[in-house]
């Protein structure tokens, strides 16, 4: 048994360094999955105008300070600078993070801030909106259901991430291309 098991180790890792490819994989998958998700939760906390993106809306707020907004009878007016701050980096991170996986730059910090940005977002989830409550939601591992939205999603998007965090962008990505270029 441990020799077949030797076996199929020797065999995968053999195959993973002939798929140079794995990372361009990790990559596609992250925009299959999240980058429409990510880039459509940005643009919901986006102000009026051109310049909105500085101007976060109300929604943002709500989104992110839940419970300090009805607090304040969802006005968001009473939020000092650190709040500010906080919302326009969430908002920022949600548009140039995804951004820069899917075109491979700095494609190991990207994900890296990807991953503080998905603990960020469940720990918003479980203490600011009541998730800890809705054991649906939340979920739990090694059940019969895969589609609980906190535990097994997550689980698999930190993988994704965590995968480019080893790796890189691999192939087809700007960090490959500018690490070639002669100086």
């Amino acid at each position: 048994m441990i020799q077949l098991i030797q076996s199929m180790n020797f065999f995968a890792g053999r195959l993973a360094a002939k798929i140079p490819a794995l990372c361009l994989l990790a990559r596609f998958a992250f925009a299959a999955v999240l980058l429409v998700y990510c880039w459509a939760s940005g643009l919901s906390k986006l102000g009026e105008g051109l310049l909105g993106v500085f101007h976060p809306s109300a929604g943002a707020y709500v989104q992110i300070f839940s419970k300090q907004m009805e607090a304040f009878g969802y006005d968001h007016s009473h939020f000092g600078l650190f709040h500010y701050l906080v919302v326009l980096m969430g908002v920022l991170a949600e548009f140039l993070i995804p951004l820069m996986i899917v075109i491979g730059l700095l494609t190991r910090y990207a994900a890296l801030g990807m991953i503080f940005f998905i603990v960020v977002q469940t720990a918003t989830d479980l203490f600011g909106h009541g998730v800890l409550e809705d054991p649906t939601t939340l979920g739990k591992w090694f059940d019969r259901s895969s589609s609980s939205v906190i535990m097994d999603q997550r689980l698999l998007w930190l993988f994704v991430l965590v995968y480019l965090v080893k790796h890189g962008g691999g192939v087809l990505s700007l960090d490959q291309w500018l690490t070639s270029r002669k100086v």
